[in-house]
């Protein structure tokens, strides 16, 4: 007949899981590293149209792409990275840089062939119109 004996795992092993995970990058930090971010956007219905603001801080309007295909509105651009001094170096670097894109897809009643776009002052405000709702009416049957 065999004894079974539980242990719980080694102590050491717990301790280097530990400080292992304690030092993983964090998401934003993840997605700075490898160049590409995601702005921050902000959605709004209003009776005649829909507005996405979107953060764009230091990039030029005229880097940025808007397009709309097939019912789905895309955003594209890049935020170039900062020119360096020779020889300088950060302690911390935590502005993201890099291509981003994203994408919406807009409800039938939008009109894609109104939707404009203004950039100013870090902000995307991309306005998207209503399609004129038609009033309900009633149908008549023949006989």
């Amino acid at each position: 007949m065999y004894n079974l004996h539980y242990r719980t795992a080694h102590p050491h092993f717990k301790q280097v899981l530990n400080t292992l995970f304690a030092n993983a990058p964090t998401d934003a930090a993840a997605k700075a590293n490898t160049g590409e971010w995601i702005p921050r956007v902000d959605i709004k219905e209003e009776s005649d149209r829909f507005v996405i603001l979107a953060d764009i801080p230091g990039i030029d309007p005229n880097d940025i792409e808007v397009n709309m295909d097939k019912g789905v509105l895309s955003i594209k651009g890049t935020r170039a990275a900062d020119a360096s001094v020779d020889g300088e170096k950060f302690t911390r670097v935590e502005r993201v840089r890099g291509s981003f894109q994203r994408q919406f897809a807009l409800p039938d009643t939008a009109n894609a062939e109104g939707i404009t776009a203004v950039g100013k002052f870090g902000v995307l405000e991309i306005s998207i119109p209503k399609n004129p709702q038609s009033a309900p009416r009633r149908i008549s049957i023949s006989h």
